[in-house]
C-alpha cells in the first residue's frame, strides 16, 4: 500500500476542548447523569468562551494556516459551523467519552456524524497498552482501522490520540511512580503501540501523543510514525492537564525535533480561565483574554524553540 497521501506536514497548534465527561463533571459537578437542557446551554457558554480566546490568539499573531480546534459535536455544533466558514482547521472526536475501551460516539452512524460538519480532522483517543488485553486490544484495533479506512475514502484527516496507561505490573516496575513509567517504560511502549495500529491497517495523518521527556526518545516517536513511506505523518504533543512548567519542556523539546509539528494543549489553558468564571472571580470577557494569552504563549514558544 503506498502511504504517499497520507500526513499532514505543516505546524499544527490545536486548541482541544472536546471535553465532555470530564467537564461536566469537574467544572459542573454532574456526575452519572446527562446534563439538563439549562447545563447544556451553561456548557456551551464555557466552550464558547474558550473558542473566544482562541480567535483574539488569531487576531493577536497566531498564524491562522497553524491554528484549529477540536471541539464535540454535544457541545460544540456552533462553534464547528462558525470555525468552518471562519476557515480554521476544525477536529471534532469520534469516541465515547470517559471510557476505558475506545468505541464510537454515534455507534455505525458515525459517518453521517462527520459528514454533518466534515472537520478537517476526525479525532480519536485511545487507550491502548500492547502488555495488555490482548482481546481488548484486537477488539479496539478492529473499530480503528474502520474509521481509518473511512476518514481516507471520504477525504478526512485522522488524528489518533494515543494514551498509554500503564499496566499493574508495568507500575509495579516502577515502584508505582507513574512519573518515572512516563520516563522510564512510556516511551517504547507508545512506539510499540504505533506499530502495532500500523501493521493492523491503522494509518493515522496526525499522531497526537503524551510528551516525551528526552529528545532521543522523540526522534523514536516520530521515526515510528514516519515508517514505511508515512513521511509526511506528522505527531503533535498533548498537554494532559499537566502545569504550564511541564508542557513548556515537552514542547521545547519537541518543537527541534522533524516530524514533530505541533502541540494540542487544552486544560493547561483553559482551565483556570474557566474556573475563575465560574467561581465568579472574572466575566467571560475577560477569561478568554486569559486563554488567548496562554494559548498564544505556547504557540509562540512553539515557534521561537522550532528556530
Amino acid at each position: 500500500m503506498s502511504h504517499h497521501n497520507i500526513g499532514f506536514t505543516g505546524d499544527l497548534f490545536v486548541m482541544p476542548f472536546d471535553h465532555r465527561g470530564s467537564f461536566q463533571e469537574k467544572l459542573f459537578g454532574i456526575k452519572g447523569r446527562a446534563p439538563t437542557p439549562a447545563e447544556t446551554q451553561e456548557i456551551c457558554t464555557y466552550k464558547k468562551t474558550i473558542y473566544e480566546g482562541f480567535k483574539k490568539a488569531v487576531q493577536a499573531g497566531v498564524p491562522k494556516n497553524k491554528a484549529g480546534i477540536l471541539v464535540d459535536e454535544q457541545f460544540g455544533s456552533e462553534i464547528l459551523k462558525d470555525a468552518k466558514a471562519q476557515g480554521f482547521m476544525t477536529a471534532c472526536p469520534a469516541e465515547k467519552s470517559g471510557q476505558d475501551e475506545f468505541d464510537f460516539e454515534y455507534g455505525a452512524e458515525f459517518g453521517a456524524h462527520i459528514n454533518k460538519f466534515n472537520p478537517s480532522f476526525v479525532k480519536v483517543l485511545v487507550r491502548y497498552n500492547p502488555e495488555s488485553d490482548p482481546v481488548l486490544n484486537k477488539r479496539q484495533a478492529e473499530r480503528l482501522k474502520k474509521l481509518s479506512d473511512y476518514c481516507h475514502a471520504e477525504k478526512n484527516k485522522f488524528m489518533f490520540e494515543l494514551l498509554v496507561p500503564a499496566t499493574a505490573k508495568q507500575l509495579a516496575t516502577c515502584g508505582g511512580e507513574t512519573a518515572r513509567y512516563d520516563k522510564d517504560l512510556r516511551p517504547a511502549l507508545m512506539v510499540r503501540s504505533m506499530k502495532e495500529m500500523q501493521d493492523f491497517g491503522v494509518e493515522p495523518d496526525v499522531w497526537k501523543l503524551e510528551g516525551i521527556e528526552t529528545r532521543e526518545d522523540s526522534v523514536k516517536v516520530a521515526s515510528q510514525a514516519r515508517t514505511g513511506n508515512r513521511d509526511q505523518v506528522g505527531v503533535i504533543v498533548l498537554g494532559r492537564g499537566e502545569n504550564a512548567e511541564k508542557v513548556k519542556h515537552w514542547l521545547t523539546t519537541a518543537a527541534k525535533v522533524p516530524g514533530l509539528i505541533g502541540f494540542a494543549v487544552g486544560r493547561t489553558i483553559f482551565w483556570e480561565p474557566l474556573k475563575g468564571v465560574k467561581e465568579g472571580k472574572w466575566d467571560h470577557a475577560q477569561a478568554s483574554d486569559q486563554v488567548a494569552k496562554n494559548y498564544k504563549g505556547f504557540c509562540d514558544l512553539w515557534i521561537a524553540a522550532r528556530g
